[in-house]
């Protein structure tokens, strides 16, 4: 690897030591010629893997006709996803921009607009972006000490916790977020009845109720929607990494029936909605069936036994095919021992371990993974 390269570029990213140039479903393979199993998927980006038929022939179609015109005018690939998404979620308006930490923003803006209120009650432990307001809203004292002063009045609950979760609201509180899933806490999930408790505290404040779906969205947990399965359903939803298998996408989704936001002017993303990346989210969201679904689901499963039977491991949790594991050591060197026997897998704490694979994984790839894992953590 070119001492240049290295040099160009600010060190805001902790890189492994891999130059990777192309890649094929559950496969990657770098500079050398050498093939790693793709367990990390681009963290929880490449659902349906890399290159999938479907995606990439959306997208060069697309880009043999119009690349970018700006929101100053409508294009067909971006009021189809926005169809798309509306018909998964039951009825929905959408606002597109490049990525998770942008649709983080939209949100706050959006419930601040709506509700006039200021205040935002999030969870210890959660991530919702490293953008001012998204790092404002993040659990995680750690990411944002180096970056205070950030946005007042936000209060943090405990997961699952519904005495905490009250204690935390004030009467200024516009906007309840939480992830139905916590991915960079730890895999984490909330369960049914914090769910239900945050929904009702919403309608009892008047605020609006937001599921990041950033990370769990598209099918990553078994339904398009993770929230799907608590039976409770948000005012938002935000959605990113899988919506568009690898190209840059974000998405707000408001409910009908939610309270109005946005006027014209009061906020933008000038990428946002683009047609190629549009064109390609069509495609991921047409291929998102259910029997894709019941694969993740099945593989999930697979996966989470698999890891159980491993000695060192001590905890496995997660949903569908967004996998976290405790393990007797430092999760960053189990994780850079698995890339030395070609697998990539990301870590989601200090001894967790987090796998989250194209949602399209076969069974022989879950073996082969658990295998490797197996050689690693013993």
């Amino acid at each position: 690897m070119s001492k240049l390269l290295e040099t160009n570029l600010l060190p805001a990213y902790a890189r492994a030591p891999v130059t990777f140039v192309e890649g094929d479903g559950c496969w990657l393979t770098d500079d050398n010629g050498e093939r790693y199993l793709d367990f990390a998927g681009g963290i929880a980006v490449i659902g349906l893997g890399h290159r999938h038929p479907a995606s990439t022939r959306a997208a060069h179609e697309q880009l043999d006709r119009l690349w970018h015109v700006s929101n100053l005018y409508w294009t067909i690939p971006m009021m189809e996803l926005a169809k798309k998404l509306s018909e998964r979620f039951g009825g929905a308006q959408s606002f597109f921009c490049n990525s998770g930490a942008e649709a983080i923003e939209a949100t706050i803006k959006y419930a601040r607009k709506a509700t006039g209120k200021v205040g935002v009650v999030a969870l210890e432990g959660s991530f919702h972006g490293r953008t001012m307001g998204g790092l404002s809203i993040t659990g995680q004292p750690a990411k944002r000490s180096e970056f205070e002063p950030l946005l007042g009045q936000v209060s943090f609950a405990f997961l699952n916790n519904s005495l905490s979760l009250r204690a935390a609201a004030l009467a200024d509180t516009g906007l309840i977020i939480m992830e139905p899933v916590q991915g960079e806490g730890g895999v984490h999930a909330i369960d049914v009845e914090f769910a239900q408790a945050a929904r009702a505290l919403a309608d009892e404040l008047g605020a609006l109720l937001c599921f990041d779906e950033v990370q769990t969205g598209v099918g990553r947990t078994g339904s398009f929607f993770s929230y799907e399965s608590l039976g409770v359903r948000p005012d938002l939803v935000t959605l990113a990494k899988g919506l568009a298998n690898g190209l840059p996408i974000g998405a707000l989704l408001v409910a009908d029936g939610a309270a109005r936001g946005f006027e014209p002017g009061e906020h933008a993303s000038t990428f946002g909605g683009n047609p190629v990346a549009c064109a390609a989210a069509c495609a991921v969201l047409d291929a998102i069936d259910e029997e894709l679904l019941a694969n993740v689901r099945q593989m999930g499963e697979r996966l989470s036994a698999g890891l159980r039977e491993i000695p060192g491991v001590s905890d496995v949790r997660g949903a569908g095919l967004l996998i976290g594991a405790d393990v007797g050591g430092a999760a960053a060197e189990i994780a850079a021992k698995a890339l030395a026997h070609r697998l990539l897998i990301t870590t989601c704490g200090a001894n967790s371990i987090r796998l989250t694979p194209p949602l399209t994984v076969s069974a022989g790839l879950v073996d082969q993974a658990l295998a490797t894992l197996r050689e690693v953590l013993t």
